[in-house]
């Protein structure tokens, strides 16, 4: 398992790169040198700033849109709504609760709601 900087970092990296591939934008690259809280919440505040730039409209009818990119080593294709929701969704929501279940195996004292937010 990756440690907790690479889980914030690929679930910032699935935040970022899916919504600039839906949109036909470029992706932004990060270093991933962050190593202190301070750092990941920078990295945390700088993703959500780039993806609030982005107006719904930016990604109206991304659906049929041609996703090519590479993990793993591979080129992976898809269409824009498989995509988002067989393989960055799922993506970005392990590596998230991943981070998560880290910092309360370590012992912080942080509940179901703190992850999924008020109701």
């Amino acid at each position: 398992m990756f440690a907790f900087t690479r889980q914030i970092q690929l679930a910032t990296d699935f935040a970022k790169g899916t919504t600039a591939r839906l949109a036909g934008a470029e992706v932004p690259s990060y270093a991933d040198d962050e190593a202190s809280f301070a750092g990941l919440r920078q990295r945390i505040a700088k993703t959500v700033s780039f993806v609030q730039t982005f107006k719904p409209a930016d990604i109206d009818r991304s659906e049929g849109r041609d996703i090519t990119l590479t993990a793993g080593g591979r080129e992976l294709r898809f269409k824009g709504q498989p995509y988002l929701l067989h393989f960055a969704l799922p993506n970005f929501y392990f590596h998230a609760a991943t981070a998560y279940d880290l910092l309360r195996a370590c012992g912080l004292g942080i509940g179901k709601l703190d992850f999924i937010g008020q109701i």
